[in-house]
């Protein structure tokens, strides 16, 4: 399984306007090789670097999405309407939806992560990462990731 992005390579810089100093739009993603099998994806986006990348504390998760149809494609840039069936996880901002790259230092990396699991989820009520980790444990039979860079400009 591979996801990739039209709007950046892998380890690549992602564009300012998909951050905080541009329109804090979601990037389009695609993936392919989705495994026969895949009742669901989820998708997680998190920055491993937080605060500060040359003495890193915490992830901090910027987008959390699961039950994504395992036929889906990819998601559009800026995504409004997500794909029927698809539900949202809190990000840490404590709320739904994509927050993008706004390291307040240094250049930070940030994963798209795409799991293909054995089974759809129950409605997990908005769940933070963990929870969602939590639930997909035993169900993963794939992954992908997608990593791009980023350090403010201003």
């Amino acid at each position: 399984m591979e996801i990739f992005s039209a709007a950046f390579e892998h380890e690549g810089l992602i564009p300012v306007k998909y951050t905080c100093e541009g329109r804090d739009a979601s990037p389009p993603l695609a993936w392919s090789g989705v495994p026969a099998g895949t009742k669901s994806l989820a998708l997680v986006v998190e920055d491993p670097d937080a605060p500060d990348p040359a003495a890193p504390e915490m992830t901090w998760v910027h987008w959390v999405l699961y039950n994504i149809p395992p036929g889906c494609g990819g998601l559009p840039e800026g995504v409004r309407a997500l794909p029927a069936g698809t539900l949202e996880g809190l990000n840490d901002w404590q709320r739904t939806g994509y927050g993008g790259p706004c390291p307040p230092v240094g250049r930070h990396r940030y994963f798209h992560r795409l799991y293909a699991l054995d089974t759809a989820l129950p409605d997990l009520r908005q769940p933070p990462r963990a929870r969602l980790a939590a639930a997909m444990h035993g169900h993963v039979i794939a992954q992908a990731a997608l990593m791009g860079t980023y350090r403010k400009w201003k």
